[in-house]
């Protein structure tokens, strides 16, 4: 090998550990919005929507289940967030509040696409 390629081979491996050495970033850190104090969050806009986590099924089948709403174990009949849940299926929960009937499912339906506008 020639003393020139020689110093140029010696040089880039003496610059590739420095670029390899680029900082990564951990996949199990905390987000950054984790590291802020309590109440420096931006409060949510709009009403509070409850979200179903979880249909727990009994033996006995759906005579015996359970739904968890926002981290509470909720039967037929019980109150959440003001809402009595009404009726209960593996994948949903139905909640009525007065007159008003507000569905709840473990996997919410994707948004519809928007159609293109007709020119």
């Amino acid at each position: 090998m020639k003393p020139r390629s020689a110093a140029w081979a010696l040089l880039a491996a003496m610059a590739l550990p420095a670029a390899a050495q680029a900082p990564l970033s951990d996949p199990t850190r905390p987000p950054a919005e984790a590291m802020l104090p309590l109440g420096t969050l931006p409060a949510p806009s709009g009403p509070h929507k409850p979200q179903l986590q979880s249909v727990l099924v009994g033996k006995e089948g759906m005579q015996r289940a359970v739904a968890v709403i926002d981290g509470q174990i909720v039967r037929r009949g019980d109150k959440v967030d003001g809402a009595v849940l009404e009726s209960l299926t593996a994948t949903e929960a139905v909640l009525r509040r007065g007159n008003k009937k507000e569905v709840l499912r473990v996997f919410p339906l994707p948004a519809a696409p928007a159609k293109a506008a007709k020119n």
